[in-house]
Formats: C-alpha cells, sequence, structure tokens
C-alpha cells in the first residue's frame, strides 16, 4: 500500500497574509460572507433596475455577482426576498444622507435648504433608486407594503421636519401650518420628476436638461420654491 503524506491527507493551507503568516479558516468565511452578499445585491439591485421585478432572472443575478446561485438561495431566500433586501437597502440609503446632513445644527431655512439639495442630487446621482421606485409603483406598492422595517426609517424623518417646522414657526421665518408629510413628498417630487422624466423633458422643450448649467439651474428653483412655500 502506497503511503499517504500528512499534507496530502489535511485540508490545503490558505494563502499566507502580507506578513507571511496564513489566516484561519474561521476568519477568512466573514469576510468572504460580506463580500459575497455584498456582490449578489449589487447585482441584483442592477437587474431590477434594468429589467424590473418580473422580469429579473436568479441566474443572471448569480452571473453578474460572480457567485454561485446556491449562494442567493442561502442567504436571501429567493427572488422575492432578495428584491426586498434591494428595496429596504435603499431607503436605507437615502435616510442615512439625510441624517448625515445634521440639519439640527443650521438655521430653518438653510436646514431646509440642504434637505431639498440633497434629496435633488441623491437621485440625480442614483438613477436606478427611481428606476426601483417606479417599478414597485408599478406593482402597486406590493413588497414594500410587507416591509415592518419602512416605518422605522421614514418617521424619524418626518419627525425632524415636524421640529425644523417649528424651529422656523417660533423664528417667525416659516408658517406654522406646515405637514410635514406633504413638505417632504413635495421636496421629493421636485427632484423626482426632474430625473425620471428628464429624456423626455429634454425633448419636449428641445433642451438638454441633462447639462450641468440647467440641472443647477432646476437646484436652485426646487430650493426657491420650497423655501417660498414655508413663508408665512
Amino acid at each position: 500500500m502506497s503511503r499517504v503524506s500528512s499534507s496530502a491527507s489535511s485540508p490545503r493551507a490558505g494563502p499566507a497574509n502580507e506578513t507571511g503568516d496564513r489566516p484561519a479558516a474561521s476568519k477568512a468565511r466573514p469576510r468572504d460572507a460580506a463580500r459575497t452578499q455584498a456582490a449578489i445585491l449589487a447585482a441584483a439591485r442592477a437587474e431590477f433596475t434594468e429589467r424590473g421585478f418580473e422580469g429579473a432572472r436568479i441566474d443572471a443575478i448569480a452571473k453578474r455577482a460572480k457567485a454561485n446561485k446556491r449562494m442567493l438561495y442561502h442567504y436571501f431566500g429567493n427572488k422575492e426576498g432578495l428584491y426586498k433586501t434591494v428595496l429596504i437597502e435603499a431607503y436605507r440609503q437615502i435616510r442615512q444622507g439625510e441624517r448625515a446632513l445634521e440639519l439640527d445644527q443650521y438655521e430653518p431655512a438653510e436646514a431646509v435648504s440642504r434637505l431639498v439639495r440633497f434629496t435633488f442630487r441623491h437621485f440625480l446621482q442614483s438613477p436606478w433608486f427611481i428606476a426601483l421606485l417606479t417599478n414597485e409603483n408599478l406593482l402597486q406598492a406590493r413588497y414594500i407594503k410587507t416591509l415592518p422595517e419602512m416605518h422605522g426609517l421614514h418617521s424619524p424623518l418626518v419627525e425632524q421636519l415636524r421640529k425644523l417646522v417649528e424651529r422656523g414657526s417660533a423664528a417667525g421665518v416659516f408658517r406654522s401650518d406646515v405637514d410635514p408629510v406633504q413638505l417632504y413628498i413635495s421636496i421629493a417630487a421636485l427632484g423626482y420628476f426632474y430625473v425620471s422624466n428628464n429624456a423626455t423633458l429634454s425633448v419636449i422643450f428641445e433642451t438638454d436638461l441633462s447639462s450641468e448649467s440647467q440641472i443647477d439651474a432646476r437646484e436652485a428653483h426646487a430650493v426657491e420654491m420650497v423655501l417660498n412655500h414655508l413663508k408665512p
């Protein structure tokens, strides 16, 4: 009987790191899992953006992510679970950006101006977000309505706007009868429509509305409209 060497009978050691030490497998797995999940989510977002929920395919997402299809099911359950995670992460991203503004440190008018500009630029720089929301609206909010996380993501924003309006009213620069939900819908609409309909509006008005000068003008117009609405 031929003798089997110890190196052949034991698991192959991982590659050495920059120090020459070989990292333990238990330490590598969490990093690999996080990297794989991130790649799958990025690929899924691209697929859902381009094809919508109905047109997206698990095989295509796995190919984009360069991941084994079984990993998609392992981490996210199925296509619906993956789509819901993409939606949640999309909303988390914009809410995190809003929190990072730290609006409480600014005077009311400046705080509102910063929120309007951030919202407008977020839509502009994230056309995939527009596509996801459009698709979910075509589905009559079929999946968002099943996500309990949505309330927790939106309620802090509404409360922040409520306090902002109260501060502005106390300072005599804002009306006191502003509904924070209606205010945010208006702020979002001013940016959302411009981005979602940019191509058709550019043709209709024979103007490149995606040019830097037009974008800057639209941003300033949106700020002016919101602040004028808030005036006593």
